[in-house]
């Protein structure tokens, strides 16, 4: 693969469109609807915070709404996709984007409800181990998950959970300081939990050394893969992940508050005095009609469900993942890291041409440290920079104080995309200097 350092981009048009010609994904951005602005299609390139519908999922809910018409509760058998085992598509489906058996995988629900499900039966805090460690600056739901569940425990989250911060002057982690907060609290650690690529920086954390790392220690370990899940490589029962969860309407592209993902590794999945909170969707299916009071879980990550499927919600992500599945995640991740290699290229171009330079990467640049997301700081003028590209035709994502979150997707977005973003943001920033 392609480095960002000695890959020879060039900042020309037909650089950019020679690149889409000979790219084996470009005939897949026919497949999604691109949004329009100002009566013409965007640059979009926030599919890190809302994926694009694909052509073929109104096909997929509209089948099922016709069932519903046509069989009401009959259609739990009688649909065309009968909606009692409509979550078992899934995870033949998720094994190639998540290196995962199938078994070990589960669709439901959606994902801090997921995250808390997972930390009930993996967060067990003794008077001994009661610490989590996770990053700084993780997404605020993970963080309120976090903390209610110490609570929940009558324990102080001021003492139990433990940040690994960037260092001063730095955006994202170094993983040697995450290996050593582990070994330093490691007898007191209960839990580490990291996202899999953290959302503001875009930073790929190294989820094989962590986990390495914690189980070394004694401790459970787990990630939230939200801005993971079908843009990096991942690997989660070799790397011996205990348990993990994702949403689907990021770079799954199944809609909004779309239908969750979650991960348990065989040998907790078959482990049924593992403590979980329990739901009749997750009882042993032989019994489950049988209505009895004693709860017998599924010897699989399916035993964590506990509400049957909301089938209208999985039959957009069905049509994502079908996508998906057609395009081959590996193609997906390769052409990811060259997209937001040439968007780092272009970038940097554009602050050499600057008499004073105005953007900061604050992504890492290694290419295992590092999806299609690029974040950069503006060091002037940020908010009205952001709000002209918008004006231009470009959705992006801004967080305060200063950072534009730009995210090219390799299944809809183009090398001229990025090319044409940085012609704009380009003159934006001459504008506002």
């Amino acid at each position: 693969m392609p480095s960002n350092n000695n890959t020879p981009y060039e900042y020309t048009l037909e650089y950019a469109r020679s690149m889409d010609a000979n790219d084996p994904l470009h005939a897949f951005r026919d497949q999604f609807y691109i949004p329009l602005v100002n009566n013409k299609p965007c640059i979009y390139l926030t599919g890190n915070s809302l994926g694009l519908q694909p052509r073929q999922t109104q096909d997929h809910v509209l089948s099922e709404l016709e069932d519903w018409a046509n069989f009401g509760v009959e259609g739990h058998f009688h649909a065309r996709n009968p909606w009692y085992s409509y979550h078992e598509i899934f995870p033949e489906l998720l094994t190639e984007l998540t290196g995962a058996l199938p078994h070990e995988l589960v669709v439901m629900n959606q994902l801090t409800v997921n995250l808390h499900l997972l930390m009930m039966s993996f967060y067990r805090p003794t008077k001994q181990r009661f610490k989590i460690i996770c990053e700084a600056k993780a997404f605020p739901s993970d963080q309120y998950a976090f903390q209610s569940q110490v609570k929940l425990h009558g324990l102080d989250p001021e003492q139990c959970i433990i940040e690994v911060h960037p260092r001063q002057g730095t955006a994202y982690i170094e993983p040697e300081d995450i290996l050593k907060a582990i070994e330093t609290h490691g007898n007191e650690t209960a839990l580490v939990i990291f996202s899999g690529v953290n959302y503001y920086s875009g930073q790929v954390f190294p989820m094989k050394a962590i986990t390495e790392a914690a189980h070394k220690v004694g401790a459970y370990c787990g990630f939230d893969l939200a801005h993971a899940a079908g843009n990096i490589r991942l690997q989660l029962h070799d790397w011996q992940v205990d348990f993990a969860c994702w949403c689907s309407y990021k770079y799954l592209n199944s809609g909004p508050g779309g239908v969750s993902g979650a991960f348990v590794h065989e040998r907790h999945a078959q482990n049924k005095d593992l403590f979980r909170l329990a739901g009749w969707w997750g009882h042993d299916k032989e019994t489950r009609f049988k209505m009895e009071k004693e709860f017998i879980p599924i010897p699989t990550a399916e035993g964590w469900q506990m509400s049957n499927a909301p089938v209208l919600s999985m039959s957009a992500h069905r049509a994502s993942l079908e996508v998906f599945a057609e395009a081959g995640m590996e193609k997906i991740w390769e052409k990811g890291l060259l997209l937001s290699g040439y968007l780092m290229f272009v970038l940097d171009r554009i602050n050499a041409g600057l008499e004073t330079p105005a953007i900061e990467i604050i992504t890492p640049r290694a290419n295992a440290e590092r999806g299609c997301q690029v974040s950069m700081r503006l060091e002037r003028n940020g908010k009205a920079v952001f709000e002209a590209l918008l004006n231009a035709g470009v959705i992006a994502d801004w967080r305060e104080p200063d950072v534009i979150r730009v995210a090219p997707v390799p299944l809809y977005n183009t090398f001229e995309d990025i090319f044409q973003f940085g012609k704009i943001i380009e003159h934006q920033l001459l504008a506002h200097s």
